[in-house]
């Protein structure tokens, strides 16, 4: 597949940021950033030093140029084309500090999800279990409203800091955030920075065994070995996305070297030589079967950016 490169502006905006701290990459792949190893370039891939270095780069970016953000590419198919303007990826080395205090846990946007319950209850702090069996980041569980296990991030969060695209720091109380289903209402541009939970104190042989059924759970109904984006599709009002797509027909079907999973049909996976577009495909042509034989509407719940080749 050609390999498409974007005009480097680099050295442009290095001269317009002199204090810039962090690391800013021109035509970098991003495939080998995403769980499903697939995706073209972004123009401009940034990676912040800290908060105060973030909110430099953002407040003295054009406001012409586009912005995403990206996490530990858990959930997320970046298209054959790359992604034109910025991107930002918080690095665990300046946003990724966890630390329990009381019945209190505050944790960098860059820290695992998993990490962030095990650190819960290692200080006897129940109610984050759910986390355990998250493959994400905090960032992306803040915007996404992450949830399994009959837990979700709004059950749990006090308040969220962040970023706007002008560099101006914010922080959102829970109810700021405004959480829905696998979402939040918080503008698209903001770039959350850190999370603050609350807990329970509770026994900790409880909080362990909670944690070794959310781990039992993904071992045994999820494809985790394979080149996969997670859960695919939102669960629509009163259904099961899996059960859906499996009544169409849909478990095992391929594009490309995209598959819809044997184990679990709201999981498509890379087996080996997928691109960006057969999972992308593969995804729509799901939605378009399972329309066509149970007249629901299938969302995606994976995060998909950049532009076609």
């Amino acid at each position: 597949m050609a390999v498409l490169t974007f005009p480097d502006i680099s050295a442009d905006l290095k001269s317009a940021m002199p204090d810039l701290r962090g690391r800013l990459l021109a035509n970098e792949s991003l495939a080998p950033l995403t769980w499903f190893r697939v995706g073209g370039p972004a123009q401009i891939l940034f990676t912040p030093a800290d908060e105060d270095d973030l909110a430099y780069f953002l407040m003295r970016l054009p406001q012409d140029i586009p912005v995403y953000t990206v996490g530990v590419g858990s959930n997320l198919i970046v298209r054959d084309g790359g992604v034109p303007g910025v991107v930002i990826r918080l690095s665990p080395r300046g946003f990724g500090e966890v630390k329990a205090e009381g019945d209190t846990v505050r944790a960098g946007t860059a820290a695992l999800d998993k990490r962030v319950a095990e650190a819960a209850a290692a200080a006897n702090i129940g109610g984050l279990e759910f986390y355990f069996g998250i493959p994400g980041s905090i960032g992306g569980a803040l915007r996404m409203n992450a949830g399994a296990n009959g837990g979700e991030t709004k059950d749990v969060l006090v308040e969220a800091r962040g970023v706007t695209r002008t560099g101006e720091r914010v922080t959102f109380s829970n109810a700021e955030m405004k959480f829905v289903y696998r979402n939040s209402g918080v503008d698209a541009s903001v770039i959350f920075t850190s999370a603050l939970y609350r807990g329970k104190i509770a026994d900790p042989e409880i909080i362990r065994a909670r944690m070794a059924e959310v781990q039992n759970h993904r071992e045994t109904a999820q494809p985790i070995r394979e080149k996969t984006g997670g859960s695919t599709f939102k669960n629509p009002p009163g259904h099961s996305a899996w059960k859906l797509v499996d009544a169409a027909g849909m478990r095992g079907f391929r594009v490309g070297g995209a598959q819809v999973s044997e184990m679990h049909c709201n999981f498509l996976i890379n087996t080996g030589d997928a691109t960006g577009h057969d999972i992308e495909t593969l995804g729509e042509t799901v939605r378009a079967r399972v329309k066509e034989n149970s007249g629901i509407d299938l969302h995606w719940e994976i995060k998909r950016i950049g532009v076609p080749l």
